[in-house]
């Protein structure tokens, strides 16, 4: 098997980081609003969609994708297969780290082998199945995997594929989220936990020629109405997110636009199931009384009520646009009646008490309140637990949730949706679900090679998900960005990240 990814363009000479004189030097700083304050600024540990917005500008990968979902070359140029469990990777020449080391294939073996290994990475399971790394020449790294992986070149479009100085890493060791090095276009300035993140440009960028600011500068705002108010005085350039409820106020202004896209992820409640002494209540450990919660929910209304009916209702982690989406598994229509039948079958106590942990964004707290209300009807009764969101991340590594209501970014191939959160290794599987069905379907995906062998196994999962409701998820959002006018160069990608090259403002 033998499949090749050339690079799209020729390396230039990296003379004066591609720009003709000073007068080309960027002078311009931009503004960008973060609906939360990132977790860990390393590749290795960091698993927020704020982060991967801010490793965009600081973290290179091996390869990115475009506005088709075509994988495409970043510091690798290309990659081949010599045989099923053999991938050779072609990496870009003259690729410096911020701290002036080289980006080599000593640095890539480094870098993953850093996610295979170090305590706590949040990457392991994206590259379980990866047995050797050899860096063969400066340019050329061979991957030996224990089995075939349909999924890898994909993982390595995130943060599985962004490589950091060696160098740095070891001299920083624990603290290196403090201050990460890699080789993206802007190197790390300066943090202020809740207040701004500051990166610089890097002059000796690979790409230089297409940087078009000196500075960047993420706000976290949690707010909706701040992030609204902020970007119509124009004291921000641009906010990841706009929510629906937001829009007209949006387009009414003359000074602003609006760029929409279709996303890959999906909003959910994880259930505690397995996970230490919190899962031992009536909703975590009984998949009928899950069941009845989902049937006492009308999602389209709620979507309705929190985001004006922009997004889709959806009953499983696969986005409709992709060809692994289960049309099989829909959404239920809500049946007050049929939860309480099923509550009774389940012979619990009524009311279902439960607690719900709730990042504190307004939008997600409207949800919650939303679901509390209909649920109510059935026989519930659930309280908000508002948690800042990265306490929420810790407190879900720890178990110490019931209920949690939680967003995922998504990734452009199924696994990247499934693997890390219901089979029974993965990562991001806070409440503990394990079922040996769901564990060998998810492995034999990763296996497939073929488009029908593995729709057929992730149908499998996502009917199998449905019945034992590990996650119950609600809809599928869209992404949502406002931005001055004078920003030209935005590329609409359904992952939702802001890539800065070819990114820039008028005067």
């Amino acid at each position: 098997m033998r499949k090749t990814l050339l690079a799209a363009v020729a390396v230039l000479p990296l003379l004066h980081a591609g720009l003709a004189n000073a007068q080309d030097i960027p002078t311009q700083t931009l503004k960008i609003a973060l609906r939360d304050d990132p977790d860990l600024l390393d590749p290795t540990l960091a698993r927020t969609v704020m982060g991967r917005i801010v490793f965009a500008g600081l973290c290179d990968k091996l390869f990115d994708i475009d506005e088709k979902l075509n994988i495409v070359p970043q510091l690798a140029t290309g990659y081949e297969w010599s045989d099923s469990k053999t991938l050779i990777l072609h990496l870009r020449d003259g690729v410096l780290f911020h701290d002036g080391t080289k980006m080599d294939a000593d640095a890539v073996k480094y870098s993953l082998e850093r996610h295979m290994t170090m305590p706590g990475s949040s990457r392991r399971a994206e590259v379980s199945t990866i047995d050797q790394v050899v860096a063969v020449d400066p340019l050329t790294v061979r991957i030996t995997l224990k089995t075939p992986t349909s999924p890898l070149i994909a993982q390595f479009t995130d943060r599985a594929g962004m490589i950091v100085s060696q160098k740095a890493a070891e001299s920083a060791g624990k603290d290196f989220a403090l201050k990460p090095v890699c080789s993206g276009p802007f190197k790390f300035t300066e943090r202020v936990a809740q207040d701004r993140i500051v990166l610089d440009r890097f002059p000796e960028y690979w790409d230089a020629k297409n940087i078009h600011f000196a500075r960047v500068t993420y706000v976290p705002m949690t707010n909706t109405a701040t992030r609204l108010a902020n970007l119509q005085a124009g004291a921000i350039d641009l906010t990841e997110q706009v929510i629906p409820s937001d829009l007209e106020a949006v387009r009414k202004n003359p000074k602003l636009r609006i760029v929409e896209s279709d996303g890959l992820g999906y909003s959910s409640v994880t259930w505690n199931t397995a996970h230490g002494p919190r899962a031992a209540t009536a909703i975590g450990q009984n998949a009928l009384v899950r069941k009845a919660f989902e049937l006492s929910i009308d999602r389209e209304a709620a979507i309705q009520v929190v985001y004006a009916g922009a997004f889709t209702p959806t009953a499983q982690a696969v986005a409709a646009s992709s060809p692994y989406y289960s049309p099989d598994v829909k959404p239920p229509a809500r049946d007050v009646a049929k939860a309480k039948e099923l509550l009774k079958q389940a012979g619990v106590k009524l009311p279902v008490t439960f607690t719900m942990m709730t990042p504190t964004n307004p939008d997600v707290m409207q949800m919650a309140e939303v679901l509390q209300a209909m649920s109510a009807e059935a026989g519930f009764d659930m309280k908000i637990q508002a948690t800042e969101f990265s306490s929420s991340l810790d407190a879900a590594d720890r178990g110490d949730f019931e209920g949690y209501l939680i967003a995922w970014s998504g990734r452009v191939d199924p696994d990247g949706n499934l693997f890390n959160f219901v089979h029974s290794s993965g990562t991001l599987n806070y409440g503990r679900y394990a079922n040996p069905d769901v564990d060998q379907w998810l492995d034999q995906g990763r296996v497939e090679t073929t488009v029908p062998a593995r729709q057929a196994l992730y149908a499998k999962v996502a009917a199998r998900v449905a019945q034992d409701q590990p996650l119950m998820y609600l809809y599928d959002p869209k992404n949502i960005v406002g931005m001055s006018v004078k920003i030209s160069g935005f590329r609409p990608i359904s992952d939702g990240l802001i890539r800065l090259q070819g990114l820039s403002k008028a005067p």
